[in-house]
């Protein structure tokens, strides 16, 4: 049995979709179980315990994913994004199960100039990466049966994410500024999910933290060229003329700082799956192309 929390975020959707779609065993909770708190986590899952299930993984897909607003809710985010996964893998380890523990690009300050790897030493620049930084502390401390997923820039169909927005302000706005001085690589939650489904699948995959994005690298302006580009070509974008115009983080202030290089090594998970990671591109093109996407655009 596989247990998900946080099912109805962004990528706990996606990721009951495709485990669904392969036939996985698995029960998923939402805000019904506060995984801030042991004992709910405890109680739960001795629940499916006492039904005669094994426990074999639990995923944590709950998290607090507000970067700006974490700044002043440190708090909140601190209970979801660092004392949530302590109490998983804490539930984790007295149980005999496997942790997989999404995280961020975020935990690194951004001052390289090529890929961090899972060996770079975390120094984040946010109150955001903090609280994630420390909830991956909180996992190794815990257990030693664990993956911790570094991901960026993740969107999906079942939330709010940079490409649904960027979309839904070229419909309506003559022109929009995108910052041009960072650079990461988006990540769809499809290509994400499917990741976790092989590590499901092949359950011989060497604990320990592995980066996980598509691959390539590129600024925000760049991927928002690339979305109304292809907005276009598809039909999704009709009769738009909204200039999409660079500018720097100087110019446009956030209440938390980014790091300005966060392109994330995929070496790693690559070699441990024998696959290769969609590239970026290819991964928004196979998004915008969903159906469902239409339909979700017409209620921004």
């Amino acid at each position: 049995m596989i247990w998900i929390t946080g099912c109805n975020g962004m990528l706990g959707t996606q990721l009951c979709l495709t485990l669904a779609e392969k036939k996985f065993n698995f029960v998923k909770t939402g805000r019904e179980v506060d995984v801030t708190n042991f004992l709910e986590v405890e109680s739960f899952g001795k629940k499916i315990l006492s039904s005669g299930e094994k426990i074999s993984f639990i995923i944590n897909c709950a998290a607090w994913t507000d970067v700006n607003g974490a700044e002043n809710e440190q708090e909140k985010a601190l209970a979801l994004n660092e004392k949530a996964p302590e109490n998983l893998a804490r539930f984790a380890k007295e149980n005999k199960a496997v942790l997989i523990h999404i995280s961020t690009d975020y935990v690194f300050d951004g001052n390289k100039i090529s890929p961090y790897t899972e060996e770079d030493k975390t120094c984040p620049v946010n109150f955001y990466g903090k609280s994630k930084s420390a909830g991956e502390e909180k996992v190794i401390e815990t257990t030693q049966q664990f993956y911790i997923l570094r991901t960026s820039w993740l969107y999906g169909l079942y939330g709010k994410n940079f490409v649904c927005t960027m979309l839904s302000l070229m419909k309506k706005k003559s022109a929009i500024k995108v910052i041009n001085t960072q650079k990461g690589c988006p990540t769809s939650c499809t290509t994400l999910s499917n990741v976790i489904a092989l590590i499901l699948e092949k359950k011989n995959v060497p604990f320990g933290i592995y980066n996980v994005t598509d691959s390539g690298e590129i600024s925000w302006w760049d991927f928002a060229q690339e979305i109304k580009a292809s907005g276009i070509k598809l039909g999704i974008l009709k009769n738009t003329n909204c200039k999409v115009e660079p500018c720097s983080s100087k110019e446009y202030f956030t209440p938390a700082k980014r790091p300005e290089y966060s392109v994330l090594s995929i070496e790693k998970i690559q070699q441990a799956l024998g696959i290769k990671m969609p590239y970026w591109k290819d991964s928004l093109m196979d998004f915008l192309k969903q159906p469902f996407l239409k339909t979700k655009l017409t209620c921004l």
